[in-house]
């Protein structure tokens, strides 16, 4: 039997795939009917939503952070991986740990300015569809890049304890 803080770890890990798997589903399928829509007004109706082309590219950049927390959860990113092909398997543990800490170095860069970015629209009071204040819907930045960052210096670290 598991410790009860792993059995917890375990359980936020289960409940936060099923957020993340259901946070696009059904994003994507706003992104298709709202996409569908915006095509036949315009096509059918002469007409069109007039925030609809802001709210499909919001939606694009939701997903393609969410597509990218999810790749980084299961490891599934794109990966060139030509120097576990050609070393001992004893020391592939190497080039994976710098890879892996690089990876959330960079994403941990990525979240600080995206952070900074968001605090710079809410300042300056920018808005998108219509009246909402662009931070909230530009949140997704910092909290994705976030999000992987940790999500591969813990990789790294398991990377580093393990040796494999």
């Amino acid at each position: 039997m598991s410790p009860p803080w792993r059995q917890r770890l375990e359980w936020i890990e289960r409940w936060a795939r099923a957020l993340e798997n259901g946070l696009l589903v059904v994003l994507l399928s706003l992104l298709l009917l709202l996409a569908s829509a915006q095509i036949l007004l315009r096509n059918v109706l002469s007409s069109s939503l007039p925030w609809g082309d802001e709210a499909v590219r919001l939606l694009v950049l939701w997903l393609a952070l969410l597509g990218a927390i999810a790749a980084s959860r299961d490891g599934r990113q794109i990966r060139i991986d030509v120097l576990s092909r050609v070393i001992p398997k004893r020391l592939v543990w190497i080039p994976d740990s710098i890879a892996t800490g690089f990876t959330a170095a960079v994403c941990g860069v990525f979240a600080w300015h995206a952070w900074r970015f968001v605090q710079d629209s809410r300042a300056f009071g920018d808005q998108m569809l219509g009246d909402w204040p662009a931070w909230m819907l530009q949140l997704i930045l910092p909290i994705g890049f976030g999000v992987m960052a940790y999500r591969y210096a813990v990789r790294t670290t398991g990377v580093l304890l393990r040796r494999e």
